[in-house]
């Protein structure tokens, strides 16, 4: 009986950490939609929100395009090499081109952007915001009458989300011009009639699809990264185990992000 209302008891504590946690989420979003409105606005300080949030789009974004199109570049070639084989026993070598540009269009693009952009990025938030908060700079900035949340998230969740729209067209791109020098490679496949296969095989769906699933991971993972940086107790070991945690919570969140959007997707015949 005892182990049994221990086994309840910890069920409980997780699902109300749980809740807590999804609220605590969805507080920091609201706070960062507020804080958005300053964008709009006018005089310095909209100035100074803008330029905080062309500072973090440079840092997130641009900086890691280069890693990005690496792992998508090489993820196209991967694909292609494995598929061109099977593909060509059956004489359906240029169904390559289709498979590649919808899987990246829809799918590889966004998410594969968006993990890379987890490990370069979002660890970095968690450990820049935890740090602040065992320095005590969060309640230095409080104590001055400057929100936090609108100081210090609104512009990374913005910069974020554009951000990782940005690098999922760009992932797009170079992984068809990857499964494309691959095709050329192993079976001949002509690059002209590749990218003309690609793109009849493409739609603007597929294109509007992945770009709304890679706006929505982005949001997630500037969430995610500034909550659990701005709860940081513990010190240095807890500024460690925030970034971890980062990591961790933010490839799980976009793996089940992505399978929902992927249901309600098929659900529309989208």
């Amino acid at each position: 009986m005892a182990r049994l209302r221990t086994s309840i008891e910890g069920i409980g504590r997780h699902t109300i950490g749980f809740v807590a946690f999804v609220g605590g989420l969805g507080l920091l979003w609201l706070g960062s939609l507020r804080g958005a409105r300053r964008l709009a606005g006018g005089g310095r300080a909209r100035a100074m929100a803008w330029a905080a949030v062309w500072a973090q789009m440079v840092r997130v974004g641009v900086r890691s395009i280069p890693i990005v199109s690496l792992v998508v570049y090489c993820i196209g070639v991967i694909l292609a090499l494995q598929m061109a084989p099977v593909l060509d026993q059956y004489g359906a070598s240029q169904q390559i081109a289709d498979i590649i540009g919808v899987a990246m269009f829809r799918e590889l693009g966004p998410l594969v952007g968006a993990i890379v952009l987890t490990g370069f990025a979002g660890a970095s938030i968690a450990a820049e915001l935890g740090t602040m908060k065992v320095s005590e700079e969060i309640e230095a900035l409080e104590a001055h009458a400057i929100d936090p949340v609108r100081f210090l998230v609104m512009p990374r969740v913005v910069a974020c989300g554009v951000m990782t729209i940005c690098l999922a067209v760009i992932a797009n791109v170079v992984g068809v011009a990857g499964g494309m020098t691959a095709a050329y490679m192993a079976v001949g496949y002509d690059p002209i009639q590749y990218v003309i296969q690609s793109l009849e095989a493409t739609s603007m769906q597929d294109f509007v699809t992945g770009l709304i699933k890679a706006g929505v991971f982005g949001t997630l993972i500037a969430l995610l990264a500034c909550y659990l940086g701005l709860n940081v107790t513990n010190g240095a070991e807890g500024v460690g185990q925030a970034t971890t945690r980062t990591v961790v919570y933010t490839i799980v969140a976009l793996t089940f992000v992505d399978l929902l959007f992927t249901a309600v997707f098929y659900q529309l015949g989208w």
